[in-house]
């Protein structure tokens, strides 16, 4: 995967930038660990906040509506297939940073949901889908079945024991991250990037700092093993994200250190 230099750029913005997964992540942990890094990102003006995920565009507007869970400036959702600003408690995709996905993805969702009927132990999950297809799977699949989809120009992830997400093939998290992160004009060196699953393991690949947060799937620990900024947490959740902050110096001011 490419990955983005570090090196900053003329007019490169100086904030620190929080890139994070939702489920199990930055929805994960304690209450208290939430509240402080909520609270925290809440009175930081140069703190950034983009959610990293695979929740559809639906899912992002109702959580943020009644303000206990802070709103993103930007969303990289569906698992990196959507690319988008956060605005007026929406998210409104970019188009043209969108452009290359949706013309990877063309055409080919019929295909896949073709071949897959023949695949046993997946269910279609009940989501609105832009650029991607995505499965809840039982004890009955064999993930060896997805080698029907192997002549398809499309990426498989089968992550959280239950899930298998079917994208456009050299399109996840991290290359969609590093493509606004580019757009942005944002400085490499101030991104932490924050996840617990497989379906993350691009984000730590870019190169970025990491933020392995406690409880992060076995699969996703082994992968990132040799990655020296891919920070193995503690805490579960918002606790291991705020462990991160301190671990790489990103702030001046950050969050008191969960105990």
């Amino acid at each position: 995967m490419d990955t983005l230099s570090h090196r900053p750029m003329a007019g490169q913005s100086t904030r620190m930038v929080l890139a994070t997964d939702l489920d199990g992540t930055f929805l994960g942990g304690s209450p208290q660990h939430r509240r402080m890094l909520y609270d925290w990102l809440r009175e930081q003006p140069d703190v950034q906040l983009i959610f990293v995920t695979g929740r559809d565009p639906d899912f992002i507007g109702r959580l943020c509506a009644d303000g206990t869970v802070p709103s993103p400036e930007f969303v990289i959702g569906d698992v990196g297939t959507t690319i988008a600003r956060f605005e007026s408690g929406r998210v409104q995709p970019m188009i043209d940073l969108e452009m290359p996905i949706t013309q990877a993805w063309h055409g080919l969702a019929t295909e896949v949901q073709a071949r897959l009927l023949s695949v046993g132990g997946l269910r279609l999950q009940n989501v609105p889908f832009r650029h991607r297809l995505s499965y809840e799977y039982d004890t009955s699949f064999d993930r060896a079945a997805l080698t029907v989809l192997e002549d398809l120009a499309v990426d498989t992830i089968v992550s959280h024991g239950c899930f298998v997400d079917v994208l456009p093939r050299g399109v996840s998290k991290g290359p969609s991250l590093l493509r606004l992160i580019a757009h942005l004009g944002l400085e490499a060196e101030r991104v932490l990037v924050a996840g617990d699953t497989l379906n993350d393991l691009s984000m730590f690949e870019t190169g970025l700092h990491g933020a392995l947060v406690g409880g992060s799937e076995a699969e996703l620990l082994n992968a990132t093993a040799h990655l020296p900024r891919a920070h193995r947490c503690r805490h579960i959740g918002a606790g291991g994200i705020i462990e991160a902050i301190h671990a790489h110096t990103l702030h001046a001011t950050p969050p008191e250190l969960p105990l």
